[in-house]
Formats: C-alpha cells, structure tokens, sequence
C-alpha cells in the first residue's frame, strides 16, 4: 500500500508538471534581427520612423486617444526607437505622470535625453534593457506600449515575464504589430516578422495577460490590440 501511494504521487506530480506551459527559453527566435540596432545612424531612424508614410506615425493622434491615458500614470514605451511615442505620452501623463523610454540601443537613449532636453520634458527616464529582459522594476507600470518592436523579440517569452512583473494587478499593455497574412502583406514583413498575431497573441496570453480589446479598426497595415495583466 505504501508504494502504491507513492506510486500514485509520483504519476500525479508528473501530470501536473506536463500540465503546466513551460516559459523556459534558452535559444533567440530570430537571431541577429536587433543587429542594426546595436550602432543606429539615429538621424536615418527618424528618417524612417517620423515620417507620414509609416501609418503608427500618421495615425499618432488616433493611436494616443485609443491608449486612454491617465493623467499621473506611469507609462513603459518599450522599443521606444526615436521617442516618438514617448513624447506623445509626456504630455498625456502630464508633470505627475512618468514615462520609462526602453530600448536596446544605446544611441536611441542619448537621443530621446537629448530631445527632452532641448523640450523640457521632465517626466521621463530612459532605461537600457537586453535581449531577453525589459529591465524594469517590478509592479510600477500602468501602461506598457509595444509598438511594430514585438517581432524584433528574440527572447519574447522572458521579455514578456519581466515585463508582467514590472505590471501593476490590473494594468495594461497595448500591443502593434504588423499584419502578417500570406498573400496580403508585403514581401518585407513576410521575410521580416517572423509570425502573425495569433502566435503573438498566444505568447502573450501564456504569460499571463489577457486580452480585453482590439483596436485594429484603427488601422489597416498594423493591429492594435490591448491585453490586461491578471492575478497570477
């Protein structure tokens, strides 16, 4: 009877453990597609970033009103690029408010320092992350923006899990992306993103987060989604 029990245990530990998704990842899942970021040209950046042709640019104003920002919040531009966004959300938060500018490239940071500078932006602090990692601190972000930066995550789960604790109970997380859709999207982002937002989607969720909006109406090149972070 004893070992039956243990036997009985062990299967039952077993089960639970498969049961259970499995976050580890060791290996990139798209090695070297951050390998232009590592010495920008950022001047090139803005070029490409701040420019009418670019639709999350054109469509700035619409975008900002549909992240319902709160005056006094504390907002995470993840992939912040040129600060683009994180200049929109400056101004959103106002001076009780914070923004986080992370990014993976140096340069991108001096930059966006520069920027407030010369704006007297006051409200913002700039935070260097890594490949697998957002570097934030934890349970400070009411508001974490991902915009057309998902797909350059060659660690998406770890990112994602540091990004869920750095997440208040109940804060939000908007996420843009490119549509990637066989034979409707571009050659480019076929070649370049490396899935769609299903997979996205589901990447997400398994985190932690869920999702409570799509936006995509907004837009026709990108979707615009929102998800919620949940008590573990």
């Amino acid at each position: 009877m004893k070992y039956e029990f243990l036997f009985i245990s062990f299967v039952a530990i077993v089960a639970t453990a498969n049961a259970l998704p499995c976050y580890s990842q060791d290996e990139s899942v798209r090695p070297g597609i951050n390998d232009t970021f590592r010495d920008p040209n950022v001047d090139d950046f803005i070029g490409k970033f701040e420019v009418e042709s670019r639709e999350v640019y054109l469509r700035r104003k619409e975008i900002l009103a549909a992240c319902e920002i709160k005056p006094g919040a504390t907002i995470a531009d993840v992939g912040a690029g040129t600060g683009l966004f994180t200049r929109l959300f400056s101004e959103a938060v106002g001076a009780d408010g914070h923004i986080i500018s992370v990014d993976i490239s140096q340069k991108f940071l001096d930059h966006i320092k520069a920027t407030n500078r010369k704006l007297g932006l006051k409200n913002i602090d700039t935070l260097l992350c890594t490949a697998d990692s957002t570097k934030l601190p934890e349970e400070q972000i009411d508001l974490a923006y991902i915009c057309d930066t998902y797909h350059h995550f060659e660690f998406p789960t770890k990112t994602m899990e540091s990004l869920y604790r750095a997440m208040v109970p109940g804060g939000r997380l908007v996420l843009i992306d490119f549509r990637r859709e066989e034979g409707k999207s571009t050659e480019w982002v076929m070649n370049h993103v490396r899935a769609g937002q299903a997979e996205f989607e589901k990447e997400i969720t398994a985190v932690g987060f869920k999702k409570i909006a799509d936006r995509s109406d907004l837009l026709k090149e990108n979707y615009f989604l929102v998800f919620e972070k949940t008590q573990p």
